[in-house]
């Protein structure tokens, strides 16, 4: 009860039951940036789950994704690289090119795959979310918003799929045979023992925002 933090809205959920620790306005509806892509991430790990894609699928990319701004890590229209790779740039670099590209691919356009991570949120009960796209940059609507308790739920159902904490963790890499050096956003990677991930955003109108999960023992 003493706990203060300097933040708008927060959670602390046990990962395995659920159990809510903490909370503060956890209800309230933010903007939280590229914590968006923790959709992406779930449904395209869902989809390799699934098997509907490999780790080694080639996603192609489109003329739209090579466009996206913000971070990135300059695909070329037309270049194509691994579902792997993407992963890693999406997860590790929050890279909105890659994420973009991703979610094409499962759904063969952007408009399409902001109505598939839509659907998918509520599926998992996420009652006040609503993605206006994949990636979280700000755009002129108003209506991109989330709370810090659907976000922990979506990011529980994330980390069902443990293998996305070979990218989560991952502190700093690099694509393109070492052309393109990756660095993770998230410096609790680096600096906070017992990091598993999980995802960073920030943006003028989200301010700095945060996914973090970890464990010890």
């Amino acid at each position: 009860p003493q706990l203060s933090l300097n933040c708008r809205a927060a959670i602390l959920v046990d990962q395995d039951t659920g159990t809510v620790l903490y909370e503060k306005n956890a209800d309230e509806q933010v903007p939280i940036a590229s914590i968006t892509k923790v959709m992406t991430l779930l449904l395209a790990f869902e989809a390799v789950h699934d098997g509907r894609l490999t780790m080694e699928t080639p996603v192609p990319v489109s003329e739209h994704a090579y466009h996206m701004g913000g971070s990135q890590i300059w695909l070329k229209e037309g270049e194509q690289m691994t579902v792997d790779d993407l992963l890693k740039a999406t997860a590790v670099y929050s890279a909105n090119d890659a994420c973009t590209a991703l979610g094409e691919l499962l759904a063969g356009s952007d408009e399409a795959f902001t109505a598939m991570i839509n659907e998918r949120a509520g599926q998992l009960g996420m009652k006040n979310t609503h993605f206006d796209n994949c990636t979280g940059l700000d755009d002129t609507t108003t209506t991109h918003l989330t709370t810090a308790m659907d976000v922990a739920i979506m990011s529980r159902e994330l980390l069902k799929h443990e293998r996305i904490m070979n990218y989560t963790t991952i502190w700093m890499d690099s694509l393109r045979g070492g052309a393109t050096e990756l660095v993770n956003t998230n410096k609790l990677v680096r600096f906070y023992k017992g990091t598993t991930g999980l995802k960073t955003g920030t943006t003028a109108k989200a301010g700095c925002c945060v996914s973090a999960s970890a464990k010890r023992g």
